[in-house]
């Protein structure tokens, strides 16, 4: 196998510097509008002593907004003594994404969460992902990436990680997943973990955690202040930032199987028959989908596949066949 081009991704700060620094991940990006031109990464590296080195990441997708406001608030405020180790801050790793507002990048449709382990000579979204698997994602002992649902899901809030073969690795995972206190812990299963960048994190054995913290690409007041004290008690748990973990109650939910998804066969207009946070069986009735074509038809029931609580809706009020409109977890 032929051996892969140097990152065409510079950073302008020094990973190794003590102290804060801010700066840039610059990505040459040749366009229209700028034929030298680049995107240009907001990033923000604290070192002082010895310690972990805790990769932050948020906007993985852009439309979701609790990670960038946890993290664009910390490289505000963060100070050097306040840290015993490494922290490498990026409010919104997909940022072409972010300005947008679009879960996809508005220059190659790239889903970032979908593209690992990327390719230096790729698409933009591909190279941000490369940079990513071979720069730091090997100088990371502790990965968070924050996300919630964006313009198409709404979640309980909750911080999660998930099953791994490596039982320390899960265990200290869970650890910081507890510390975090979400409203809300889970042991979370992904429907489609090829090119994930979790999955890319934990096949290098790094400790990843994760966050569902609300979605409809906003975040409310509740939603912002659980991603901010969150992030802050988990980097106490990580050992690399000073102070005490501020114990928060947490309820904690499974997903065992892909019984906890369920996804709509008909398109239209959906009207739900439970909320979030609501107790359902299995085979109950949850959503409603009417056709939009004509009226005088009769809507289509979507029904919960388990037992458990409803933990995740589709957000907007029309959906497409395929769609996921609803998940169902069960309360540990």
């Amino acid at each position: 196998m032929s051996q892969l081009p140097p990152s065409p991704v510079t950073a302008t700060v020094d990973f190794d510097a003590q102290g804060v620094s801010h700066g840039f991940l610059r990505l040459p990006y040749s366009r229209d509008d700028a034929a030298w031109g680049s995107v240009m990464i907001p990033l923000t590296v604290v070192n002082n002593g010895s310690g972990p080195t805790v990769l932050l990441t948020g906007a993985n997708h852009g439309d979701e907004y609790e990670g960038p406001i946890a993290l664009f608030d910390l490289a505000a405020t963060v100070q050097a003594g306040e840290v015993s180790g490494r922290l490498i801050i990026i409010p919104a790793m997909n940022y072409p994404a972010f300005l947008a507002g679009t879960r996809t990048s508005p220059i190659d449709r790239g889903n970032l969460n979908r593209s690992f382990p990327g390719r230096p000579d790729g698409t933009v979204t591909q190279k941000i992902a490369d940079y990513f698997q071979r720069v730091l994602l090997p100088v990371a002992d502790v990965v968070l990436d924050f996300h919630s649902g964006g313009k198409t899901l709404d979640f309980l809030p909750y911080c999660a990680a998930h099953v791994l073969p490596d039982k320390a690795v899960e265990a200290r995972a869970f650890d910081l997943v507890r510390a975090f206190g979400a409203p809300w812990s889970c042991r979370m299963l992904e429907i489609d973990a090829v090119g994930m960048y979790d999955t890319a994190a934990e096949e290098m054995g790094k400790v990843f955690v994760t966050t569902e913290l609300g979605g409809g690409g906003t975040a409310s007041a509740r939603t912002a202040a659980i991603a901010k004290e969150g992030l802050r008690n988990l980097l106490v748990a990580a050992g690399v930032m000073q102070g005490a973990v501020v114990p928060r109650p947490t309820r904690w939910l499974d997903m065992p199987d892909a019984d906890c998804f369920t996804f709509a066969e008909d398109g239209g207009l959906i009207t739900f028959l439970a909320d979030l946070g609501d107790r359902v069986t299995a085979g109950q009735p949850v959503a409603q989908i009417y056709p939009t074509g004509r009226t005088g038809l009769a809507p289509v029931t979507v029904t919960a596949r388990r037992a458990g609580l409803f933990m995740a809706r589709h957000f907007p009020g029309l959906v497409k066949p395929g769609d996921c409109v609803a998940v169902v977890a069960v309360e540990v």
